[in-house]
């Protein structure tokens, strides 16, 4: 066995530092084959370091320019890092030279939506789309650029319905159109198409698992906790199970049991942060002082103002500018069907990288509140702090415009470790109402539970402004009524 298949050995056990030990000589070496250096790279991305993984994919595009796998390549890791039209460049590159696969048009569609090329970017997807239909990802990702573009709900629940006539398995395609159905507003449309599911695919853990979700939300306590009950025989050590079994527990105002799940849960999957979230929840209907450390408000939240960005006389010119700069990325008609947005739009693209000069200040203004809010953690035993190495990285940045009527869901950030909002633009009259019109609200779970929960915290948001917060912890936005609209720029970050 060679180096490199015993390294893709350990990357397919996980082990994946040790991979790298493999690899690393040998992509650094003097003659480093295209094997080697696309290998190293790809372990590279698995650990986050697309910076790094760049190097490497630039090397081979120089080294072996007559192989489209190597522009393939470096088109991805451009496009994972924000560079949307050096991404378009080098996928071209490599389509002239034979690029032909599925997952190749894919990057290409996405790298296309980010250069706000949005014709070419769904031509492109239907390209990926008629190579491989029964990709369930792939199949979702163009229903989700055609719900988005232009509110087109029939032709969104085509695509997955064509997924499924082309062979997928059953349960993706119909949560994909619950989900559609959901972000249209058309809760009880989704509810009745799951419920159907639930009834046809009876050993699909996913689907029990999204009818249950859905049944709770209904007030359907006991048919709910049936359904995740019959989830839990068939999987009874799945986190995902286990945080479902705590959802409806607590829809059923049993917080004893709730909690006792959710623990049993994080003890097999300790930094689940949707079951830290919903173990706090539970905490605080059962009064255990568990809530208390992980709210926290006090040590864990706060709001910093950052300083007027070098090149501008002033912050208010700074964040005119930023926002010329968003509002040009904010294209869509709708909210993304899978996300907490409603009633506005948000940006698909990776924002850290962009070489946007506005992009490339606001992210250097925020680095020093973010290591001044890190330094405040401090080290500690509990889930937030043991995590805290003093040093952090980007793991997404986007931008969300709420329209008037607009608001977040209340939700987590289920891959961050701290996660964010900037204020770019905000609705004025709204915030000054005494219902908190548009405010970033804290500690409301998204479902009724027993007893009701309000939120418990509240960041008034102005220009300029950013919240920093654990990622496990629920949050949401008062919805405002004014004629206004409300800009952000949200990112999540992950201990380096």
């Amino acid at each position: 066995m060679s180096q490199i298949d015993r390294a893709v050995a350990l990357l397919e056990q996980g082990r994946t530092e040790d991979a790298l030990k493999l690899t690393e000589p040998l992509a650094k070496g003097p003659n480093p084959s295209h094997q080697e250096l696309a290998t190293h790279s790809q372990i590279l991305k698995v650990l986050k370091r697309h910076a790094d993984a760049l190097v490497f994919d630039q090397l081979a595009a120089e080294r072996y320019g007559r192989s489209p796998v190597a522009w393939h390549n470096l088109g991805a890791t451009l496009d994972d890092m924000g560079r949307a039209q050096e991404a378009c460049a080098a996928m071209e590159r490599g389509f002239a030279l034979g690029l032909n696969a599925p997952e190749s048009f894919r990057v290409y569609g996405r790298a296309l939506m980010a250069a706000n090329q949005h014709d070419r970017a769904e031509a492109a997807y239907k390209e990926a789309f008629g190579r491989q239909p029964a990709n369930v990802e792939l199949a979702s990702e163009y229903a989700n650029l055609v719900w988005m573009r232009r509110g087109d709900m029939s032709g969104a629940q085509h695509i997955m319905d064509f997924a499924f006539h082309s062979g997928a398995p059953p349960g993706g395609p119909i949560l994909t159109k619950a989900r559609l159905w959901e972000a249209a507003g058309e809760r009880d449309k989704a509810a009745d198409l799951l419920a159907l599911a639930a009834q046809r695919l009876p050993q699909d853990v996913g689907v029990l698992l999204a009818v249950a979700r859905a049944q709770a939300e209904r007030g359907e306590v006991a048919d709910a906790e049936r359904l995740v009950r019959s989830a839990q025989v068939l999987a009874p050590k799945s986190p995902g199970v286990l945080n479902q079994l705590t959802i409806v527990l607590l829809a059923a105002g049993k917080a004893e049991e709730a909690l006792a799940a959710a623990r049993k849960g994080l003890a097999i999957s300790p930094d689940d942060q949707s079951l830290w979230g919903w173990a706090a929840t539970a905490a605080r209907a059962a009064g255990d002082p568990l809530y208390a450390a992980l709210s926290n408000y006090e040590g864990n939240v706060a709001p910093y103002d950052i300083e007027t960005p070098e090149g501008w006389p002033t912050l208010e010119a700074f964040l005119a500018d930023l926002a010329v700069t968003l509002r040009r990325m904010h294209v869509y008609q709708q909210h993304p069907h899978n996300q907490s947005v409603r009633g506005g739009s948000q940006t698909m693209q990776m924002l850290v990288g962009s070489r946007e000069p506005t992009l490339v200040a606001l992210f250097k203004a925020v680095d020093a509140p973010i290591r001044a809010h890190i330094a405040k953690l401090g080290q500690g035993d509990d889930i937030l702090r043991k995590r805290n190495t003093g040093d952090y990285r980007m793991a997404g940045a986007w931008s969300v415009l709420l329209r008037p009527g607009g608001f977040h869901t209340d939700h987590f950030h289920s891959q961050g470790w701290l996660s964010s909002a900037f204020y770019v633009e905000t609705p004025t009259e709204a915030l000054d109402r005494e219902t908190r019109e548009g405010w970033l609200r804290f500690g409301k779970p998204p479902i009724e539970v027993k007893p009701p929960m309000e939120a418990d915290h509240y960041i008034r948001p102005q220009p300029g402004r950013l919240a920093l917060f654990p990622s496990y912890m629920w949050h949401g936005t008062v919805p405002f009524t004014t004629d206004e609209s409300r800009m952000t720029v949200a990112f999540d970050i992950v201990p380096a």
